[in-house]
């Protein structure tokens, strides 16, 4: 976390430094073709990793304890979140340990501003989620996502 605040109070056209931070950032060499506009935050940034050609908006939240895989040609809008990580659900359990799974974003995906995308989440390649959606389950290839709901799944014990 440091070091991206170190990478968000760079001027906007240091590029170099930037990438140098990146790199850092993420634990060693990142694509040339990565761009990512500040700011941007990441809780650990090893457990990223970026294919060729990927745009990552301004306000991005990475939080990547339990790994974010980007493929190819993806481009992320501004504000958006992928988190890997959570908290039990269960509230005896809520501040025992932390949950995880990875994040699979496929090649060719357009995720719009403000999106969330939670943990274990693949978005299958060519996909478009739509700004303001909340992904909270598998996107299959070639689809189109949108939107936010609220729907019970269950109710918790007391």
């Amino acid at each position: 976390m440091n070091l991206t605040a170190k990478l968000n109070a760079l001027p906007f056209d240091d590029l170099a430094a930037r990438r140098r931070l990146l790199t850092e950032i993420f634990g060693g060499p990142i694509p040339e073709s990565l761009s990512i506009l500040p700011p941007f935050h990441c809780d650990y940034g090893l457990g990223a990793s970026f294919g060729e050609r990927v745009f990552i908006n301004q306000g991005c939240y990475f939080l990547d304890l339990g790994g974010i895989t980007i493929g190819d040609r993806v481009l992320i809008g501004p504000r958006v979140t992928l988190t890997t990580a959570g908290h039990p659900v269960e509230p005896a359990e809520r501040y025992d340990y932390l949950t995880h799974a990875p994040i699979v974003i496929e090649d060719d995906v357009w995720i719009g501003a403000a999106a969330t995308i939670t943990p274990g989440v693949t978005i299958g390649h060519g996909s478009v989620v739509g700004a303001g959606a909340v992904v909270a389950k598998d996107v299959p290839p070639l689809s189109v996502v949108t939107g936010t709901s609220i729907v019970e799944r269950r109710r918790l014990s007391h």
